[in-house]
């Protein structure tokens, strides 16, 4: 796969953004003045305690939530200016997401859940995409399945194919490890990665397993909904990707 090459400036650049959810004396101010780049082509772990605001952080710079103030612009387009259909062709074309959850459609089979994103997307060999992405994360044998007739595991991967079939300038995942046995969440981590060096995606992970952050060039912690730190990763294995997807 060849990398991504798109407009100069960061692929996400995010300035004083808050956000609140709810209403009257329930609404909670989830986001609080959150200001972050992340560059072209960088792996980014976002870690902290549970209502920390991680997940929603995602959802914003990936266009599912929108913030109540402040300016986010990804992969160079202003998202804060875009229409909800804009949104969702934009999302379309340069945002993959990996949901914790699978989110897959039960009535398709695994080939049917990875073309969906590209049919929609008018791109005329979308089955033929869907199955080579499907073999990329080892399921070129389920094709015909459908997700109650996969694993746990299984399923992530279609999930995965399905994110990275577009070929996204940014990859998205919250919790990509969640409700897996430690083998199987390995062998996901490491699809992410490689999709992320050999395509030069922007990798954003939601996780609250630091070794996972760790593998990221950067880590940014939250907590109550601000940014409390955020630094370089340390591991070899951070600087084995970062020196990769230079």
């Amino acid at each position: 796969m060849q990398k991504q090459n798109f407009t100069d400036g960061p692929a996400v650049a995010l300035s004083a953004v808050n956000l609140s959810l709810g209403q009257g004396a329930a609404r909670v101010h989830i986001l609080k003045d959150i200001s972050l780049d992340i560059g072209r082509g960088e792996a980014i772990g976002l870690v902290g305690p549970s209502g920390s605001g991680k997940s929603t952080l995602l959802m914003v710079l990936a266009g599912l939530e929108r913030a109540d103030s402040g300016s986010i612009a990804v992969a160079g387009e202003d998202l804060t200016r875009l229409s909800e259909d804009a949104l969702a062709r934009f999302r379309g074309r340069n945002v993959g997401i990996v949901f914790q959850s699978f989110h897959l459609i039960p009535t398709m089979t695994a080939l049917e859940n990875v073309a969906v994103p590209l049919e929609l997307a008018g791109v005329s060999d979308a089955q033929e995409r869907a199955a080579a992405e499907l073999a990329s994360v080892g399921l070129a044998e389920r094709l015909a399945n459908y997700p109650a007739q996969l694993s746990g595991g299984e399923q992530k991967r279609v999930a995965l194919a399905r994110a990275l079939a577009p070929n996204p300038k940014i990859l998205v995942a919250d919790e990509p490890t969640g409700n897996l046995d430690e083998k199987t969440g390995q062998q996901v981590i490491e699809l992410l990665f490689r999709g992320h060096v050999d395509r030069g995606m922007t990798l954003i992970l939601v996780t609250h397993d630091s070794s996972l952050a760790r593998r990221c060039g950067r880590v940014v912690r939250l907590r109550s909904g601000r940014i409390e730190s955020l630094h370089e990763a340390t591991s070899a294995e951070a600087a084995n990707v970062k020196a990769a997807s230079a």
